[in-house]
């Protein structure tokens, strides 16, 4: 579950959170206890971000800003699913995976997304695009004078302006998800320490890999 509490319907007194509410989980569902979107989505981004109006309308226009972008949709999904994976965000790598097959992209790409670098199906552009979203995601902006040098040769300034900051956005959304176990990213921590069966004697590990 979440780990912040999810507002129920008869708390709400925002008008644009009961919107979505309504939208998104019909009128007579309370999203806080019946679970599950139109989008067969669980739904508690919704919820646990209307502890917050302010933060909950910033979110939606940013959603609102991307849509109406210059920029190719299938350039825009590329960057945003691309940043949910490596950032390890099973939701937003899933949601816009969808969105990119809901707009035609090939399922070819859409399966290379993972390792796209070995993947000759990408074109010139579409290979800048993820390599510019790896330098924003896992370099921390550093990006290669010759990612850019590509962009530039397809897109205009604007273009890269709004690639970069949706991108750098689904960034942020991604590692809220992580952290607050939003949605798909409900999840427990997969990396932990193996315990040793119980009775089993340890001995020190570094006495026998040094050879002594």
């Amino acid at each position: 579950m979440p780990r912040l509490r999810e507002v129920p319907r008869a708390e709400v007194t925002d008008e644009k959170i009961l919107f979505y509410y309504d939208r998104l989980f019909g009128p007579d569902r309370d999203p806080a206890v019946d679970h599950g979107t139109v989008h067969a989505t669980p739904g508690d981004w919704w919820t646990v971000f209307a502890q917050s109006p302010d933060v909950f309308r910033h979110a939606v226009r940013g959603f609102a800003l991307y849509r109406n972008a210059q920029l190719d949709p299938l350039l825009r999904e590329l960057g945003q699913s691309r940043a949910g994976y490596a950032r390890g965000s099973q939701f937003v790598y899933s949601q816009h995976c969808k969105q990119m097959r809901s707009l035609g992209m090939p399922e070819e790409k859409i399966a290379a997304i993972p390792h796209w670098q070995v993947c000759t199906a990408y074109s010139e552009l579409e290979r800048a695009v993820l390599a510019y979203t790896d330098g924003l995601v896992l370099d921390g902006g550093r990006v290669p004078d010759g990612v850019v040098d590509v962009l530039k040769q397809h897109l205009s300034d604007p273009e890269i302006l709004q690639l970069t900051y949706i991108t750098a956005m689904y960034d942020m959304h991604a590692t809220i998800c992580r952290a607050l176990r939003l949605e798909f990213d409900d999840r427990p921590e997969p990396i932990e320490e193996f315990q040793v069966p119980e009775g089993v004697a340890v001995r020190d590990l570094s006495a026998d890999l040094s050879g002594e």
